[in-house]
């Protein structure tokens, strides 16, 4: 199954704010903000959306295909990327523009305030999906990550044209998006991913009920944090996965987009959805524990042993036939 990852390639400046945020927000004052926070430590990481999500699969051995745009300054990124088994050809490069930043503190209870910096991410809209089709000899599904705006309403639309089923994610930017483009990006989608508080807002912004979008798409994965993912289908039953036991919590970034890795690794071997979603959920498992969203290690032995341990021999003996 040839699945491509669209999406924001970045790189990630994370910082650790040792306090509360909430302690530093007067209430009668919140519409004049002005605040410094005094952060502990600062990790430069590769990072994106797209890329998260690529790099996750291709530790899980599905060699996915990355489709986005990065800077001039992408060569150090793209041999890492490629190392770990990610197919970077379809990335296009830009002559005068960097690769994309994003800028992130989390405090003590890890809640987080981030900017994101396009910068070359904004070319993603010049990528014709078919191009990338032809290259690989067919796609069989395109995820349709965070990007700049044109370029995930470009790809949507190039997908329901081609008729190329797609997951519709629209993650950081779906706070500025308004409810008809949210209406198109997932009308026809075979995905919907989203946390909880982006359900919310979807259905906010669109004015469709969970029982409308639910007709619209084939499946609405939602994540729930500590409580692992929802599936949902209409007509069908309610799949419910939950996460395996945390060894510590390091930082939150990154535990969605490795959930999407997993799951869509999952789909390409062909397993069962719970299946797929709780790989999803062991490979978040593994990111929550690591400061980063690529500096963990997936050792084929260790993942199945806590995989086994939070959902049995027989879901173990099934997911590891396709681990490579």
């Amino acid at each position: 199954m040839r699945i491509a990852v669209t999406g924001s390639i970045a790189t990630d400046h994370l910082m650790t704010f040792p306090g509360r945020f909430a302690d530093q927000l007067v209430a009668d004052q919140l519409h004049t903000v002005s605040l410094s926070f005094l952060v502990d430590n600062l990790d430069v990481r590769r990072g994106g959306v797209a890329a998260n999500i690529a790099f996750g699969m291709g530790q899980l051995g599905t060699r996915p295909i990355l489709v986005g745009a990065a800077g001039f300054d992408f060569d150090e990124y793209r041999a890492w990327l490629e190392r770990h088994g990610v197919d970077t050809d379809s990335v296009r490069i830009s002559d005068t523009l960097h690769t994309a930043r994003f800028v992130c503190t989390t405090d003590s209870d890890h809640n987080q305030i981030g900017s994101f910096y396009t910068g070359a991410m904004s070319e993603a809209r010049l990528i014709e999906l078919k191009t990338v089709s032809d290259r690989v000899g067919g796609l069989d599904l395109v995820s349709i990550g965070a990007d700049d705006p044109e370029a995930m309403l470009r790809h949507t639309e190039e997908c329901r044209s081609r008729g190329i089923p797609f997951a519709a994610d629209f993650s950081q930017q779906i706070a500025r998006m308004d409810g008809e483009e949210i209406r198109i990006l997932l009308e026809g989608a075979t995905y919907l991913f989203s946390n909880e508080y982006e359900k919310g807002l979807i259905e906010t912004k669109t004015g469709w009920t969970d029982e409308e979008i639910l007709a619209k798409v084939g499946h609405r994965v939602t994540t729930l944090g500590a409580r692992g993912v929802r599936i949902e289908r209409a007509g069908e039953e309610t799949i419910e996965v939950a996460c395996p036991d945390e060894e510590r919590k390091a930082d939150p970034t990154g535990v969605g987009d490795a959930f999407r890795a997993g799951f869509l690794s999952g789909l390409a071997w062909g397993v069962p959805l719970e299946r797929a979603a709780q790989v999803g959920c062991m490979l978040a498992t593994l990111v929550i524990e690591t400061v980063g969203t690529q500096e963990y290690q997936l050792r084929r032995g260790h993942f199945m042993e806590r995989f086994t341990k939070a959902y049995g021999d027989d879901a173990a003996t099934e997911v590891r036939a396709h681990l490579s």
